[in-house]
């Protein structure tokens, strides 16, 4: 492993873009087969309290690790900017090319938020896409960075930092509407079950049901309400179904229903939260007529299915490597931000309706 290191207190951003250039120097010129990755850059502010917890998470993105990654540590009372920078990389031994990747650390006080995009504009790869990822909703840096980001990362099920569903989807909305593309963890924790349900659905044996549906029952983490919310959500855009407004129930448990678009009986959405270690899905049953339901439950692994249908014998099988775990859900948000997901803004607009 090669790595090159700088430091330096009450520095400025072209200080910390000079040395950037020079680690980069430095370590093309000890091995000239490592040259640096360019994919893209990704912003992330956090407060100075987390900054453990943030490191260890984007440690965890794997190969899906972002060129240059800045990273800028908030207090409330800092007046300077201390700049950190690192240039790593694999050393090639097969006569190969080795990649470089470079990390910034910037720390410095709530008051410079406002603008944070002149701190910024200087050291991001002008020429990449740059991802900004703010887990604290440090909604001041948010502004000032929008105008020079093109992804936002945010996680509508925390609830932490929104008061609540309706909030949470609100925000998601607005950032779409600011002329950027949103990658929502929330969203891509439904992956594996929109993938699942809609290759069930694709499948000729169960060709017409989707028509006879009439419940919908989701498990979900006691966290992870939005997720089940923008499934439902998701499946109401394809299905063309209008739903209408959840009403609570016992033990955080709710309900809603939705309305076909073409007339004909409502389909029953219900959500009940169910203890589980990780955030996101814990189970979804869709009914409908003739008998006929169908499963996928949480399990090592990837997910268990079972089916039922009139006269015949219930089916239970696992589909392996669908579920995908909480420590890589990060990496796949930064994945995402490549790829543009047109499904994600009807199924939130839809999803909203849950919470009007």
């Amino acid at each position: 492993m090669s790595e090159e290191r700088w430091a330096e207190r009450d520095t400025t951003p072209e200080r910390i873009e000079a040395a950037l250039r020079e680690l980069l120097r430095e370590s093309h010129a000890v091995d000239a087969t490592l040259v640096p990755a360019r994919v893209l850059n990704l912003v992330v502010v956090a407060d100075r309290e987390w900054r453990g917890e943030v490191v260890n998470r984007l440690e965890r993105v794997g190969r899906f690790h972002p060129s240059r990654t800045i990273l800028c540590t908030v207090e409330d009372d800092r007046r300077e900017i201390d700049g950190y920078a690192t240039v790593s990389g694999d050393d090639s031994h097969d006569g190969g090319i080795g990649v470089l990747r470079e990390s910034v650390e910037i720390a410095l006080g709530a008051s410079r938020l406002s603008r944070l995009d002149t701190i910024i504009d200087p050291i991001v790869i002008s020429e990449l896409p740059t991802v900004l990822w703010s887990p604290h909703s440090r909604d001041e840096a948010v502004q000032a960075l929008l105008p020079i980001v093109d992804v936002i990362l945010i996680d509508t099920d925390d609830p932490v930092y929104f008061d609540g569903p309706g909030a949470a989807l609100a925000r998601a909305a607005e950032l779409l509407d600011s002329n950027v593309d949103v990658v929502d963890l929330a969203w891509l924790r439904t992956i594996a079950w929109r993938e699942r349900l809609a290759g069930s659905f694709s499948d000729p044996v169960r060709d017409g049901l989707l028509d006879g549906l009439k419940r919908i029952y989701v498990r979900h983490h006691h966290g992870s309400i939005v997720s089940a919310l923008l499934l439902t959500g998701w499946l109401s855009s394809r299905l063309g179904w209008i739903p209408s407004e959840l009403v609570p129930g016992a033990g955080g448990a709710s309900q809603a229903a939705a309305v076909r678009s073409g007339g004909g009986p409502s389909v029953s959405i219900e959500f009940d939260p169910v203890d589980q270690a990780i955030r996101g899905l814990a189970g979804v049953t869709v009914t409908g007529s003739a008998g006929f339901s169908l499963s996928f439950d949480r399990a090592p692994g990837g997910l268990i299915a079972h089916e039922q249908s009139a006269g015949a014998k219930p089916r239970e099988w696992q589909l392996f490597g669908a579920s995908r775990g909480e420590g890589g859900i990060l990496g796949e948000g930064v994945r995402q931000a490549l790829i543009r997901d047109p499904t994600y803004g009807p199924a939130l607009q839809a999803a909203r309706s849950f919470s009007r």
